[in-house]
């Protein structure tokens, strides 16, 4: 299941959409960050295709991933150009796998990339 997580964050990074079947079950949830929800795969590959009409994901880097079963927790920092203005934050990623090691349901959430210490004392 780990390395179908790390295929999934590539497959952005190298605009290849031809791992989601292999990834993802045909009605599969998919919530992101800021709010959008898709439901099926379909909705899905329809989303990758139209980000990457106005997107480029520069960087989608893992930086720790927990497992607890079918369920995983996976902590990331994301940083593209879309619609010609650059972006990056960071975020956590929480995965379920079903008995078929297909993804069921991802839910996103986001951090700002900036932090800063309101009531660091020096």
């Amino acid at each position: 299941m780990k390395n179908k997580i790390v295929t999934y964050f590539q497959a952005w990074v190298n605009n290849d959409i031809s791992c989601m079947d292999q990834l993802f079950n045909d009605e599969t949830y998919y919530s992101e960050c800021y709010g959008p929800e898709y439901h099926g795969i379909d909705e899905l590959k329809v989303w990758f295709k139209d980000w990457h009409q106005h997107g480029r994901v520069l960087e989608w880097k893992i930086k720790d991933m927990w497992q607890l079963g079918n369920k995983w927790m996976v902590e990331w920092h994301f940083e593209c150009i879309y619609e010609c203005k650059t972006d990056d934050f960071d975020g956590v990623s929480l995965i379920c796998f079903n008995d078929d090691n297909k993804i069921v349901s991802l839910k996103e959430f986001e951090s700002k990339a900036q932090h800063y210490h309101p009531y660091s004392i020096k």
